[in-house]
């Protein structure tokens, strides 16, 4: 076993028990969004697919389940252009390829993103009965999941598609040991390599994207989808006070570059969304690249804790 997946297996061991919910506490996001495949890319989903992940350590034996909570499009949280009319399907994959396939980790869902077993599925439409309530998928043996040792166990897939209609749904996720309540896994976490959610509206509240160094990585590049002119983006870690991104546009995208510090490898960068307008139901994508164009993953417990600014030295972005 290598030295980096020594460290990566480490860091991955001393999450905390609440690593499971999606997003978590640390993000500070309200809602993961999908919409529906006739919505206007232009109410902050590009492709109207997300695929999150879910590790589960190898030793741990028990059924799992994937809960996700207010999975219908209708009612209390999601977003109406009109009468709800849309549908979502929810789907989890296992075994061999399920992360592993360079397309399901790629920011545009085409060739075999859907890679692995299906183990289950099911499409919510508008209805009351799940309207801002959980629901179980599931039970799944853990060993289903594709063994990935350099991340730290066994890789569940969730696939969540936007079907027909035009509305945006607006739901979490938790992987749980129980089917009836949201009890954490010990030692799991979700992690995602792009990301679509929803921020806050209030005006000063900041969100959060942890993605992490591993070794050989100089250089980070974040691609932001549909911001709006929101407010600022900036960048910390144990070696960066707080880098603000250089923003430059490209299409309906914006990106910014950072060099990477020695001290940074093998820690989580802290990407922070500072909200500084008065803009309501603002969604955005976001996915974080390396030196090569490989995508970053970021994992909604930060590996290693949330980073804190120890170092006087300066770092700017490129």
């Amino acid at each position: 076993m290598t030295n980096k997946l020594i460290v990566l297996m480490l860091l991955l061991l001393s999450f905390c028990l609440q690593a499971q919910p999606v997003p978590s506490l640390e993000e500070k996001i309200p809602f993961i969004c999908t919409f529906s495949k006739n919505s206007d890319v232009t109410w902050g989903d590009d492709d109207f697919v997300q695929i999150m992940f879910f590790v589960i350590p190898e030793s741990y034996k028990k059924p799992v389940y994937i809960r996700i909570f207010d999975p219908d499009i209708g009612g209390a949280n999601d977003e109406n252009h009109g009468p709800f009319n849309s549908k979502t399907r929810f789907s989890v994959y296992g075994g061999n390829k399920a992360h592993s396939d360079p397309d399901a980790k790629s920011f545009d869902p085409k060739g075999n993103y859907k890679s692995g077993i299906l183990l289950a599925t099911k499409v919510f439409g508008n209805d009351a009965a799940t309207d801002n309530k959980w629901v179980s998928l599931g039970p799944f043996n853990p060993v289903e999941g594709e063994l990935q040792k350099d991340i730290g166990g066994r890789v569940l897939k969730v696939v969540i598609e936007g079907m027909e209609g035009d509305d945006g749904n607006l739901y979490r996720l938790f992987l749980s040991s129980d089917a009836n309540d949201n009890k954490p896994v010990e030692g799991g976490n979700g992690f995602a390599y792009e990301y679509a959610f929803r921020l806050f509206d209030s005006k000063g509240s900041v969100s959060h994207l942890y993605p992490f160094v591993p070794e050989n990585v100089t250089a980070v590049k974040i691609r932001i989808f549909d911001y709006d002119s929101e407010g600022i983006i900036r960048v910390v870690s144990n070696a960066r006070r707080g880098d603000i991104c250089q923003l430059s546009a490209e299409g309906l995208w914006i990106e910014s570059k950072h060099r990477v510090a020695k001290e940074e490898v093998n820690t989580s960068l802290d990407i922070q969304f500072i909200k500084q307008s008065d803009v309501k139901n603002n969604n955005i994508v976001v996915f974080i690249s390396n030196q090569y164009g490989e995508l970053m993953p970021f994992f909604t417990s930060p590996i290693g804790g949330i980073p804190k600014y120890m170092y006087k030295i300066g770092i700017k972005a490129e």
